[in-house]
């Protein structure tokens, strides 16, 4: 019998990882657990996206995580005998400290949050496998089994971030549905021979798919990224089988890149599916990453969409802690996330359907459509703004959860268009006499209240979870409470009671 816990996290991916680390920084007492002996290699992701780096920002991780990537990214589009070059740094992103597309190995990321965890006490308990979890009055009863032996340990929460084939989700009794996707994807990391431009992303729109190759290969200078139809379907779920040479190198032909595979040390056949749990909380055991949805790799969205899941888990369940705590601020975590979770779910499934599908009408707009198109590309790439909006949707930055359970407004409205649930931008302020980046100042845990500049000081003042900044650049006498996540919580026009029942609604503060 193990000492009580606040949180068990099933699963050590970035997801997992992430909301550790997030609990961990609000207070809580942490155990992760993961069945694999060894993480999953190579890396699958390779995109972060900037909501993604702001929600990481706060626990110390961004400065490590980015000098391992490349902000600066250039793409090359293949467009039938048209080639179209794009820079993906510095978009026309304004309101955020990270106005780039980010090509980052998952395997850094999970390094690098996995240091972190460790530097604060927690280690990565590998070849753990949970068996299972019964809930009791005051707790969860999770048995955990490794190398024979079993253990029983009671915590507040299960966090199960245990991927597509997740076992908290079926302990958890949650609905799962969906179905597999025929086209599948192909990976590998490949040596190759030709005249194609290095450093740069390339990507091949054909009537057969798409082809990506990205200078990010682990196992060799490339990897290749691919969407094809096969007879042989497989199971969605765990890695797939390695794809023989020769079909490799079939794809690079049929992408019409004037290339000759030489070496491919790894491969692999990814079979997709689109699904959605049909909700996101069950009693004490909760869903996050993809445990709680599964979707294509159009638009990068898997590890992102988890991080950001992890990041709105971690702080609900460590400020409830051990306690009953408020099952408003529980339930609000589902209510936010799987309305998100839903509309990315279909953004997904239609650019997979761009990507991939075989179909006349998207085997034409790939094939035909495109390739005339293509010298209007560059035009069109000039319009920073047009591009930047783009880059926003796929990162999500315009997400927002206004009307849900966590917000909180006092007796006078705030002025301005900032509302309970809105994600708060970035942007240049003045506080403690200097000018200073908005989120710069947000880049701690915790819970921050921004006061304006004829504010009066609260009820409450400071402590290690809740930070007070008094922005002399903004008039008037109310406040803002941002949530740990990067939302604004709260809001009034005046600084009230209402500020601190608010804070003791979401165990900011201890309540009386």
């Amino acid at each position: 019998m193990s000492a009580p816990l606040d949180v068990l996290v099933v699963g050590a991916g970035p997801t997992g990882l992430t909301l550790a680390l997030q609990a961990v920084a609000h207070g809580a007492r942490v155990r992760v657990v993961d069945r694999r002996p060894a993480a999953l290699r190579p890396s699958r992701a390779l995109i972060a996206h900037a909501r993604t780096l702001e929600v990481l920002r706060p626990l110390g991780v961004t400065g490590d995580l980015l000098a391992g990537a490349d902000t600066a990214p250039r793409a090359r589009l293949h467009l039938g005998r048209h080639e179209v070059a794009v820079e993906l740094g510095e978009l026309d992103l304004p309101d955020t400290a990270f106005p780039h597309l980010t090509f980052v190995r998952q395997a850094h990321v999970e390094a690098v949050l996995g240091e972190a965890l460790a530097s604060r006490g927690v280690t990565v308990e590998r070849g753990t496998e949970l068996v299972a979890a019964v809930e009791e009055p005051a707790d969860v009863a999770a048995t955990l089994r490794s190398a024979g032996a079993v253990e029983v340990v009671h915590t507040a929460a299960v966090a199960g971030c245990d991927g597509v084939d997740s076992t908290v989700r079926s302990l958890a009794g949650i609905g799962w549905p969906g179905g597999a996707a025929r086209p599948e994807v192909v990976l590998a990391d490949v040596d190759l021979e030709g005249a194609l431009e290095r450093g740069v992303a390339h990507v091949v729109a054909g009537r057969h798919g798409l082809v990506f190759l990205f200078a990010l290969g682990e196992c060799a200078p490339w990897r290749l990224l691919a969407t094809r139809v096969v007879a042989d379907r497989l199971r969605p779920g765990g890695p797939g089988p390695p794809v023989p040479d020769d079909e490799l190198q079939g794809l690079l032909d049929a992408a019409g890149l004037p290339v000759r595979l030489t070496a491919a040390p790894w491969s692999e056949r990814i079979a997709l599916q689109h699904r959605l749990a049909d909700r996101f909380r069950a009693g004490r055991l909760f869903l996050a990453g993809d445990a709680a949805h599964a979707w294509s790799p159009a638009g990068g969205q898997g590890m992102n969409t988890g991080v950001q899941d992890a990041a709105g888990l971690g702080w609900r369940l460590a400020l409830v802690g051990a306690s009953s705590g408020p099952e408003r601020l529980l339930d609000s975590y589902s209510a936010e996330r799987r309305p998100v979770a839903a509309q990315l779910l279909s953004m997904t499934r239609l650019l997979f359907w761009g990507e991939s599908a075989t179909g006349p009408l998207a085997s034409t707009l790939r094939g035909v459509v495109a390739p005339l198109a293509a010298p209007l590309a560059p035009a069109l790439l000039q319009h920073r703004r047009l591009v930047g909006r783009g880059f926003r949707l796929l990162a999500q930055l315009d997400q927002g959860y206004r009307g849900g359970a966590v917000g909180g407004r006092g007796s006078t409205p705030h002025a301005g268009r900032l509302r309970p649930g809105d994600r708060v931008r970035d942007g240049t302020v003045a506080c403690g006499g200097r000018a200073v980046r908005l989120h710069e100042l947000l880049a701690r845990p915790g819970v921050h209240l921004l006061l304006d500049r004829n504010a009066p000081d609260p009820a409450i003042g400071p402590g290690p979870l809740l930070h007070l900044h008094r922005l002399t650049s903004s008039p008037g006498r109310g406040v803002v409470a941002v949530r740990p996540d990067g939302h604004a919580g709260f809001t009034s026009g005046a600084v009230d009671g209402e500020l601190v029942r608010w804070l003791r609604s979401i165990g900011a503060v201890p309540a009386r």
